[in-house]
């Protein structure tokens, strides 16, 4: 290869390269989405439960 066909090469990574990145996103927005609504909610500090009481109140999420 020349120079200028190095130069102008592109680059492609394979389909499942952009299905494991969208895969590990879903599954890391899961995790945070359990942290914050299964730990967060129902913690035993006050203040803590109150703000994710309030939260999912302004969310239309049921919680009682």
């Amino acid at each position: 290869m020349s120079q200028s066909q190095l130069a102008n090469a592109q680059v492609t990574l394979p389909v499942a390269a952009g299905q494991v990145g969208r895969l590990s996103q879903a599954l890391m927005a899961m995790v945070l989405g359990v942290f914050v609504i299964g730990m967060v909610g129902f913690s035993h500090i006050d203040v803590v439960h109150n703000a994710a009481h309030d939260v999912r109140h302004s969310n239309a999420f049921p919680c009682h």
